[in-house]
Order: structure tokens, then sequence, then C-alpha cells
């Protein structure tokens, strides 16, 4: 009778971690006493039997077993018995114990400079046999060119755009680590680098490029700006050879930093006439023939790519057509001396000598021009840092002077033909004891530009005060004319006054004749005239009221003008001779002014009374030069009764017989 074996597991499958299981006891057989246990399939001959116990001979490495799962076959038999067999499965776990690996240390990508932004220029992958997923990462990371797609994609992407003139090979280093902060976990991890190299390709994608130019940029696009050319020709004269230009002659070249890619050149406008030539290789501009019009000529030049005429770029090219210069420059003297105090500040003129504070000045002649004066002159000074010179050839100090003396050439440069001049000048420095007080220096530069400014200024305000008073003179002639034929009366009235030089008659210079002029003369060299037309009323500070307009006027009556007896008929015939002397003026073509002085003779005030008072006062003039004497202003009275209650009637009467002075 057959007697079964029976196996017994500890458990079933097993799963142990890879590496590490070197003689690792994976479970333990039970069987009955006297069965044999043998294994009959040993996967990889990875296993054996200790006793009743399954046994790894080694470690197991996950990524070089056939399979993750291993089923071990295990034989027990007995004599007189059948065999049974039964399996184990063992399942193998895989560990993190192998590094992510890139298929080279070193990569190298070439990248064309007109790459659209957002590109990829490469994928670099790495391995990592124990399949985890890997995380990239780009140094630097600010590089401003490139950058990775994301954390687990290591696609090189373009961030911005490339310039072969600026950059032309970037270094990256790409990092991989197949766990995502290894630092903060206790499991173990692995790293491992690339080293990238991304050469930049120039590409034909600037034109020529005129030489000498400044360079700009108009947005991503770089631009070389070419100032163009200028010479000089004489008229009815060809040159031979290429034309001297400045700054240089014609030369353009590839914009492309390291292309050299064939130029050739051409007119394209401006030479009318055909007078100019240019070479297509060298771009060198010769003349034809002479030219016959005087004046600039200006040439539109340009320059393309002999493979590619998309690629071109123009200038100008100036050509001054002018009259041939018989004379340069040329100073008065060859040799000039100056001399400089000691401690003179800068902005001091160099002086002509020791004993004035002249000034020292040089000049240059050029005789192409009339009496030699070249409006094209330009002084320079060279070989020195201690003076420069104006334009008109005046010296100035630049810095103080530390030396005893120094020496210098001055150039007189024609700016138009490029001729020059030239006069050495030795400056001697002097003892600053020799100095000028600060009152008789000459004044600088800036000094004198201060000063007109001021003047200027002062001139403008004056100008502006005097068109104001002319405007206010010329609006109030009207108003002076009304006022005087109603004060008419009343002024005519108060010449009867008298006392201490009551009155003074004055003749205008516009109405006299020259017999007059000699006669009175002397008299009105020292007193103030009116304007023609009119006649000046002596004017007190203290006003009355005018009983004949109804006018207040500052022409008061004084108490001297009472008359009692004699005294009043000497006043009113004193007053009608003057009256009848400047009617007979007035028909000479003179004019009769009055002046009142009260107490000090400087104290003298004026009215102004116009032309339209006159008809009254020539009215006045006739009766009384019929009547024989004076004619009573309406006023009169009321003055006289006022001046009755002031009492004094004896003194007053004295000076009324003084009567009134004739000037």
């Amino acid at each position: 009778m057959d007697i079964s074996v029976t196996l017994v597991f500890t458990y079933s499958p097993i799963t142990v971690p890879e590496n590490n299981t070197a003689d690792l006891q994976l479970v333990t057989i039970v069987s009955v006493s006297d069965a044999a246990l043998s294994i009959s399939v040993n996967p990889e001959d990875l296993f054996y039997l200790k006793g009743n116990a399954l046994m790894v001979k080694k470690g197991l490495d996950y990524e070089s077993l056939p399979s993750a799962a291993l089923v071990v076959w295990v034989q027990c038999s007995k004599v007189g018995f059948s065999s049974v067999n039964e399996s184990v499965e063992v399942l193998v776990e895989n560990e993190n114990d192998n590094p992510p690996n890139f298929a080279q240390s070193h990569y190298v990508l070439e990248v064309n400079e007109l790459i659209p932004v957002n590109s990829s220029v490469g994928l670099i992958e790495a391995s990592d046999v124990d399949s985890e997923p890997l995380f990239y990462r780009l140094e630097p990371a600010t590089d401003k060119y490139f950058r990775l797609e994301n954390i687990n994609s290591p696609k090189i992407i373009v961030k911005s755009l490339l310039d072969y003139d600026v950059v032309q090979k970037i270094s990256l280093v790409l990092h991989v680590q197949d766990t995502l902060d290894g630092s903060a976990s206790d499991k173990p991890f692995f790293t491992s680098v690339a080293s990238i190299t991304v050469q930049v390709k120039d590409v034909d994608n600037r034109p020529p490029w005129f030489q000498p130019c400044l360079r700009t940029s108009s947005g991503n696009a770089k631009l070389c700006v070419s100032t163009g050319y200028r010479g000089k020709v004489n008229l009815t004269e060809k040159e031979d050879g290429p034309l001297v230009l400045d700054p240089g002659p014609v030369f353009a070249k590839d914009g492309d930093k390291n292309r050299s890619e064939q130029i050739s050149y051409r007119i394209l406008r401006g030479n009318e006439g055909n007078i100019f030539q240019i070479d297509e290789k060298t771009g060198n501009i010769s003349m034809a023939k002479a030219a016959n019009i005087a004046g600039p000529i200006a040439l539109i030049v340009m320059a393309s790519q002999v493979t590619n005429r998309d690629q071109f770029a123009v200038t100008q090219v100036t050509v001054e057509v002018m009259k041939k210069s018989r004379n340069p420059p040329r100073f008065e003297r060859e040799r000039y001396e100056g001399f400089i105090y000691s401690n003179s500040v800068p902005e001091s003129m160099i002086l002509r000598d020791r004993s004035t504070n002249r000034p020292f000045r040089v000049r240059a002649r050029d005789e192409d021009f009339a009496a030699g004066a070249n409006p094209d002159l330009k002084y320079e000074v060279q070989y020195s840092s201690y003076v420069n010179v104006t334009s008109d050839g005046f010296v100035i100090l630049k810095r103080v002077v530390k030396t005893e003396s120094f020496a210098l050439q001055l150039r007189a440069v024609d700016t138009a033909t490029g001729e020059f001049g030239t006069a050495a000048l030795s400056v001697q420095v002097i003892p600053a004891v020799a100095a000028p007080s600060p009152s008789s220096i000459g004044y600088r530069p800036g000094d004198m530009a201060l000063l007109g400014l001021v003047m200027a200024a002062l001139l403008v305000l004056c100008l502006i005060v005097i068109g104001f008073l002319l405007s206010r003179l010329w609006k109030g002639n009207a108003g002076v004319d009304k006022i005087c034929e109603c004060l008419g009366p009343c002024l005519k009235s108060d010449q009867h006054q008298s006392g201490h030089r009551d009155s003074l008659q004055y003749t205008n210079d516009g109405f006299q004749t020259e017999a007059d002029q000699a006669r009175w003369g002397g008299r009105r060299r020292n007193n103030t005239y009116p304007q023609a037309g009119g006649r000046v009323i002596p004017m007190e500070r203290r006003s009355r009221h005018c009983s004949s307009c109804g006018v207040h006027t500052n022409h008061t009556g004084s108490p001297s003008r009472r008359t009692r007896g004699g005294g009043a008929a000497a006043a009113d015939e004193e007053y009608a001779k003057r009256a009848l002397r400047a009617k007979q003026r007035r028909k000479e073509g003179q004019k009769a002014v009055w002046f009142k002085e009260i107490g000090d003779s400087s104290d003298i005030e004026v009215e102004i009374i116009p032309d339209a008072a006159r008809p009254v006062e020539e009215e006045t003039e006739e009766l009384e030069a019929e009547g024989g004497g004076a004619v009573r202003d309406p006023a009169a009275p009321v003055r006289e009764e006022s001046q009755s209650a002031a009492g004094g009637g004896g003194e007053e009467e004295e000076e009324t017989g003084k009567g009134g002075q004739e000037a």
C-alpha cells in the first residue's frame, strides 16, 4: 500500500529582496520520517537544501534574473513509496542598487543661430536598470539660452534667440538622479552627469556693412549705420588715382562675423555726366574727367554680396568741387612770445608783454580771400596741455602753470581745404608780485558775456518804460485840452499874483527866433521847459475851488494878491504889460510859458496849458490892451473878501508893488 508524503511549508509564495541573500533560508520542509528530500527543479541553480530547509546559494540580482518569480520543485521520496513533487514560488523584490547612466559622458550639439524660440535642439536621456523614474536638471539653471522641457524629460529647448556675433559656444551640464529628493530619504539614491557643448552655427543673415559704422539694434535686428564718406576735388582739374576720402576709402565687409562673402560695388545715382567711376571689386572711386561746376556732388554707392544680391547696403559719398586754393593760411609771424602770471587761474588770458595787461592774440591770413579774412579758418594748439586758443586767436589758460615757461605750436587750419599754417609760441611765467590788482585785471570771457546779458536786459527795460510813457502822454493830450478850456479864466485871473519872484516868464525853444535864442539861451539852461504848444502855470501844494468852472485847481492865490490903493494899480499895469509882450511874441512865432516859485526858488511846479486855452487868453489880453488895465477875474471878489478877512494889507501892497520879473 502506498503511503503519501506530506510536505508542509512555512509560507508560500516567498518574497525576498535582491542582493544580500547568500545562504538565506527561504522555507522549512516538514515530511514523514525516513523520507528523503531533493530539489528536482532548481532555476539558475540558485537554491539548495540544508536538511529540511530550502536555502539560497548566492545573492539574487533582480536585473540578472530571467524572471522576478522563481519556482523551485522539491521531491520527497521513501523506499517502497511513490515520490511526491511540490513547488515553492520565490518572488525576488527589486532594490535601487544601480545608478542611472548616460550613453556617453560628453555630447556636442550644433544649433543654427536663426533657430526659433521654444524649438528642441536635442534629447539626451539616461538609462537605469532598476527601471526607476529618473529626474533631470540642467546646469546652470540660469542659462539664458536653453531650458529643459520638464523635470522628467531631458529635451533641451531654446529659451531665447541666439546670435553668433554674441555667443558662439555654450557649455551645459545635464544632471540625472533616480530619486526626486534623495537627501531627504533614508533610502540609497544614485546620480549621474553628462557635459553638453552647444555650438552656434553662423548663418548668412546680415548684409554688407560699410566701414567705419556705428553699431546699433532695432528689436532683434543688428544694424551698423555708416556716416558716409567725404572728399574734395578742384574745379576743372582731373585727379589721378583713387580719391582721398574721409574717414577712409569706400569699404564694406560682410555683416556676419565669421563670414567673408565677396562684395561688389556700384554707383547707383548722383554721377551725372559720368565724372566719377568706382572699382567694382575694391570700391575705390576715381575721376573719369574733370568737374566743370563747383559745389557738392552726392554719389549713392551700393555694396552687395556676389553670391546673394539680396544682401546689400548703400551709403553716400559727397565730393566737394571747389576752386583751387593757391595760398595756405599764414600767421603774421613765425614766432610769438607771451606772458602769464604764476598765480593766474584757468580761463586767464596770455598777455602780450610784461608791463601791461593787453591780451595776446594771433592772426593768420589767407591771400585767397579779400583782406586775408578766411571764414573757414580755425586755430588749434599742439604740443601743450596748458592752453586753448579761441576762434578769434586769443590764447586762454586751461590749468594752473607749474613751470617757469612752456612752448607750443599754433596751427591755423582752413577747414574747407585742409591746408594749414604753423607758428611757435613761447610763454614766460612771470612772478605773481607783478600781477595787477583785481580791479585792473582784464575781464574773462565769462565775465564779459554776463555783463553783456545784464546790459541787454537793462536796455530792454528802458525801451519798455519809454514806450509806456510815450503811450500815456499820447493818450493824455485830449484830457489836458478839455481841462485847460475849463480852467482858462481861473488860470488867467491868477496872473495878478505878485510877491518875491512871484511869476517868471520863459519862452519855449520851439517858438524862438535866432535872436531870441541868443538872448534867452543863458537863462533857460538851468530851467525845465514844457512841450511846444502849451503854457506853464505855477502850482502850489494846496488847492482851492475855481468858481469859473466848478473844479478844484492847485493855483491858489497868494495873500500878496490883495491890492489896495496905488499897489493894485501898479500890479494891474505890470500884468497888462506882460500880457502885451506875450501876445507880441506869439505873433512873432514864439510861445510864452509861465512859472510860479513859492518860497525856495528850487521848489518850482509847472503845468502845461495846451493850445485849446489860447483863444480865451488872447481875448483877455486884447481887452487889457484896449482898457489900459488888468481885467479882473470873476473870482477876484471872492479872493479879495477872503484876504480882507485875514488882514495885514499894508505889507501885501508893498509886495504887489514889486511886480513880476520877466525871464
